[in-house]
């Protein structure tokens, strides 16, 4: 390795780390720049589970009959990794997902927001699209009379509106972009959310607009939609349910997650206050290309969710678009225009079919919020699991515990580095400044880096991390032991302390990334094949690291050389930790000077001599 170029211009490797530290800085403060009041939180670290309030989750796989251990086990792996992505996916790094024994999975989830996540998990099923055939207000079918034609009110404007949401009302310039609906290869669905309440008050406001779409349109008080396209045990089912209970699914299907799972039978189901009767599925989450669903935003403000089917999926959801499309001409008033993305037998959207979707991608339109965009694409893009499960457990972690647990990590973080402080100036004296300045240098740029790690990637620290940042503060530590280790051999051989400075460098920087380049290979393949707390330790030990060779390089190395010129070091004072004669030196020395050499003297033949001959011990002689 060439040696660097630093002896000289030491202050550009200075200039360099105030610019890096300036960069985080800037960067941490990005987000607070128009809200001044809020600056201070954006400092905060990010709490792991076991630091701060969270919750964890133990779900128990129900599997289909005549499923052997070994598709189990097949199963079990892949509902993990998909379960681990919907979690990271819902911006919730520090999170673990963990099989235990043949049928479990142990979820964990830190921080504000971990019950929302903790109930995106539990809905474990798989996703159905099932076509809405009936839709009825929450009653009973018996308590409410059938409307006489006298009593339907003719359509307003109003009425109109209310039952239309925005994207749907006319064709805007972004929906013609993707080609008007019926077109060949195009289709836009949009979003009905707020859309469902809205329907079903709409068309008993108007028998005969929705009269007009189908014969089959029912207006009786069984509902909006077709009513003797329901099975007698679906019809009953549907008489039966009552959402305002919160068990409604367990009083119409009891415990088992497959009775209302099944793609070839028809269900029930609730959503905004209202109670659905669905069809067969059309199409199932495996026909979604995983991680082909997305959000994006319009020009108008609004989020739409982009989702994409392949192959097989592409071509059931295109003649099932297309069926509708030709019945209904994208009728925003027909609830049976509409089909059921369901999750967990719970609907997550019920959208209009605006247009045939034959292309194998479509959009979901609609005045969403980027939040719940973002999350009903995790759903379609996380929601194909291969098996259900039931939630057997769930703990939540106070922020007390937590709170107690990180005031025992942060003192023996400090206890360790008072240890360090205190022999870097007993054993070093004067070069304990540079290492105690090294050590607060490192700490600044670690805390930063896990202050923008936290605000933009969501990490989290748990206490397994504070241990890596502990452990940081030996391998930093080590590399300023290993330097002025280095230097002191060079003032022994009585080089300058410049000299010296340069030659013990060229020799301590290999050692040094040698021993740091071991210590990340280590926490990179620790944090590959660990999970879980020990991924933590292993991320915040290789994050450390790397800092510790910035530190090294661009603090260190220089700040010993401009010390090197000044009176103090350079000429080797006692308290300086570079003391020649305390150190050993061979030859004494003072900065750059050496004894001066007496002159020669001519001597007498004699004493020539005399000097020639050995010294006698005066009691010999």
């Amino acid at each position: 390795m060439a040696p660097p170029t630093t002896t000289s211009r030491p202050g550009r490797l200075l200039t360099t780390l105030a610019v890096l530290i300036v960069v985080l800085l800037l960067g941490v403060l990005a987000g607070s720049l128009f809200q001044p009041a809020h600056w201070h939180n954006r400092f905060k670290v990010g709490l792991g589970l076991d630091l701060s309030s969270g919750t964890t989750v133990t779900l128990q796989a129900v599997p289909p009959k005549g499923t052997t251990s070994s598709q189990l086990a097949t199963d079990m792996s892949t509902a993990q990794s998909i379960m681990n992505s919907r979690v990271n996916g819902a911006g919730f790094n520090g999170s673990s997902v963990t099989t235990q024994g043949n049928d479990l999975i142990n979820v964990t989830v830190p921080g504000q927001g971990s019950k929302e996540v903790v109930s995106l998990v539990g809905t474990t099923a798989e996703l159905r699209f099932r076509q809405v055939l009936l839709v009825a207000d929450n009653y009973a079918t018996g308590t409410t009379p059938t409307p006489t034609p006298s009593a339907t009110p003719t359509p307003t404007p109003s009425a109109s509106s209310s039952a239309t949401p925005k994207a749907s009302a006319s064709p805007t310039p972004s929906s013609a972009a993707l080609g008007a609906p019926g077109s060949a290869g195009h289709g836009l669905v949009t979003s009905a959310r707020s859309l469902a309440g809205s329907v079903a008050t709409a068309t008993k406001a108007s028998a005969g607009l929705s009269a007009s779409s189908t014969p089959k349109l029912s207006t009786t008080a069984d509902g909006e939609g077709d009513a003797s396209a329901l099975s007698a045990t679906v019809k009953a089912q549907f008489d039966k349910l009552n959402c305002a209970d919160s068990n409604w699914k367990s009083r119409i299907y009891g415990s088992n997650p497959n009775n209302w799972d099944n793609t070839k039978i028809q269900v029930v189901t609730c959503y905004n206050g209202l109670k659905y009767a669905l069809g067969k599925a059309v199409v199932t989450g495996q026909q979604l290309k995983q991680g082909g669903s997305s959000a994006s935003l319009q020009t108008n403000g609004d989020w739409w969710v982009n989702l994409s089917f392949n192959g097989p999926g592409g071509t059931a959801f295109g003649n099932f678009t297309s069926q509708l499309y030709s019945k209904y001409a994208g009728s925003t008033s027909n609830p049976l225009n509409l089909f059921a993305i369901v999750l967990d037998g719970v609907p997550v959207s019920i959208p209009y079919v605006a247009g045939a979707i034959t292309t194998g991608s479509g959009q979901i339109q609609g005045t969403f919020t980027e939040s719940q965009a973002d999350y009903l694409a995790n759903i379609l893009n996380y929601g194909a699991l291969p098996l259900t499960f039931t939630e057997q457990s769930q703990q939540t972690v106070s922020a007390q515990l937590g709170s107690s647990q990180l005031h025992d990590g942060l003192l023996a973080g400090a206890a360790g580095l008072f240890l360090v402080v205190v022999y870097a100036f007993l054993y070093y004296r004067g070069l304990g400044i540079v290492a105690i300045s090294s050590l607060a240098i490192s700490a600044l740029l670690t805390y930063l880096s896990v202050v923008l790690l936290s605000l933009y990637e969501h990490f989290t620290i748990d206490l397994a991390g504070i241990a890596g940042l502990i452990v940081a503060i030996g391998i930093t530590a080590d590399s300023f032991v290993v330097f002025f280790e280095r230097l002191r051999d060079e003032v022994r051989d009585g080089k300058s302390l410049r000299t010296a400075v340069e030659h013990g460098w060229r020799r301590a920087r290999r050692t040094i990334l040698v021993s740091d380049t071991v210590s990340f290979i280590a926490a990179a393949v620790l944090y590959k094949i660990a999970v879980s707390d020990v991924q933590n330790f292993a991320f915040t030990l290789g994050l450390t690291t790397m800092i510790d060779v910035l530190v090294v390089f661009l603090f260190t190395k220089p700040m010993i050389t401009l010390l090197a010129r000044t009176k103090f070091y350079g000429r080797g004072h006692r308290l300086s930790g570079l003391d020649p004669a305390r150190l050993g030196a061979r030859s004494p020395w003072r900065g750059s000077r050496r004894p001066a050499t007496r002159p020669a003297t001519r001597e007498a033949p004699g004493a020539a001599a005399s000097a020639a001959q050995p010294r006698t011990n005066p009691k010999e002689a």
